[in-house]
């Protein structure tokens, strides 16, 4: 089983940046594939983007693409999202979430991952 521990929000101003990290203890953490989330309040949790056990394959959504990168350290056991121009409605609690089914295979829902880190607050300001 794997454990997640999500860092690195706050508060930002409107076109700024942020890098997230998400540390894995536990064991075989090179064989989940990792997700992250976000649920802003009043909305469904939404897929930011996910990355494949071995981090060569790496899906965002289409409202990230050019903005986010995903990459991960398995050495280190960590994930990181860096979150570039980042907007207003980038505010929400973020997730990051693991799973052993292969990203390009699962149907990329919240209930595909097993296990889930507490989340970090993301506030951008305009």
């Amino acid at each position: 089983d794997v454990q997640l521990q999500a860092s690195g929000g706050g508060l930002v101003q409107a076109g700024g940046s942020l890098r997230l990290s998400c540390a894995a203890s536990g064991s075989t953490f090179d064989d989940f594939s990792i997700g992250w989330f976000r649920q802003a309040p009043g909305k469904e949790r939404e897929e930011v983007a996910c990355i494949s056990s071995r981090g060569d394959t790496i899906i965002y959504q289409d409202s990230m693409k050019g903005r986010f990168a995903l990459s991960r350290e398995n050495a280190k056991r960590t994930i990181y999202l860096q979150m570039n121009s980042l907007k207003p409605e980038d505010t929400a609690v973020y997730y990051c979430a693991a799973s052993l089914r292969s990203i390009l295979s699962m149907t990329r829902i919240p209930s595909s991952y097993d296990n889930w880190g507490q989340g970090t607050q993301v506030t951008v300001s305009s």
